[in-house]
């Protein structure tokens, strides 16, 4: 199960910026929107297994958040790494109906967990559920301002949740570090 964990959540958390949330009012739509227009662009920093056998380890993420043409939801891209190791990470969030359906690192068929529902609480916080097999938790989201976001993922051990992993991410411009100017 703590394997499980370590491989299965450590994706989930590093979508973390991946939104969920319902209602299908057009001013129920609108904190959906603001969010998921806000986790866009280049996110970095730190993060750390906070229970369980992996406890204490800390890893760094790099991720690039963006929304699909013409469809509520969002995409993630990039990847978290412990030591010299790097795993890549993705997320695809969309709006099904009523609801927010989607998976990370390919979804409980695959190496990760899939979203399966979830609610965006207001412009700056999202909390959704995750699953894979007997794993059941939830993640939230918050964006407290435009340049930081937290990221707490929680497992649901016997009638509580337990939280997993934590994680402080940094908005980054779009430079890149080391460039150099043409003379």
């Amino acid at each position: 199960m703590k394997s499980v964990i370590l491989s299965s959540v450590l994706p989930l958390a590093a979508a973390i910026t991946a939104v969920v949330g319902f209602g299908s009012a057009a001013s129920a739509a609108e904190p959906d929107k603001q969010f998921f227009q806000s986790a866009e662009g280049k996110w970095v920093g730190p993060g750390e297994i906070v229970a369980g056998k992996y406890k204490g380890t800390k890893f760094n993420c790099s991720f690039t958040g963006s929304t699909p043409d013409g469809k509520m939801g969002m995409t993630l891209d990039g990847g978290c790494r412990v030591g010299m190791f790097t795993q890549p990470m993705s997320a695809r969030i969309e709006r099904k109906g009523r609801d927010y359906k989607g998976s990370f690192m390919g979804g409980a068929a695959g190496a990760g967990l899939d979203i399966i529902g979830g609610n965006v609480v207001d412009a700056r916080k999202v909390v959704f559920t995750i699953n894979r097999n007997q794993l059941r938790g939830v993640m939230q989201a918050r964006i407290p301002d435009d340049n930081s976001m937290t990221v707490t993922v929680a497992v649901r051990v016997q009638d509580q949740l337990v939280p997993v992993i934590g994680m402080s991410l940094k908005r980054v411009d779009a430079v890149e570090v080391g460039s150099i100017a043409p003379n």
